[in-house]
């Protein structure tokens, strides 16, 4: 499981959210709180350069960098191996 302190360490760096990460939970609408279009797509590229992966076009919404919860879940759907 991904830390939620890695996840917020990210938004840390977000120009958006950077005064608010230590008030959000995990639950809590990011785009709620500020986080612009603009931002979602920095957010985007700093995870996908933090956890070393590429988000693909169907996770490309808002829903998946709509949370923290969101965000790890669609982190770990990501670095999670294939079931065979």
């Amino acid at each position: 499981m991904i830390p939620a302190h890695d996840i917020r360490e990210v938004l840390g760096h977000n120009g958006d959210l950077a005064p608010l990460v230590d008030q959000i939970s995990e639950d809590d609408n990011l785009f709620d709180k500020g986080l612009s279009s603009f931002g979602s797509v920095q957010l985007m590229l700093a995870l996908e350069q933090r956890f070393d992966i590429e988000f693909p076009d169907h996770l490309l919404n808002r829903r998946s960098f709509s949370t923290i919860r969101n965000i790890r879940s669609t982190l770990e759907s990501l670095l999670e191996p294939s079931a065979a």
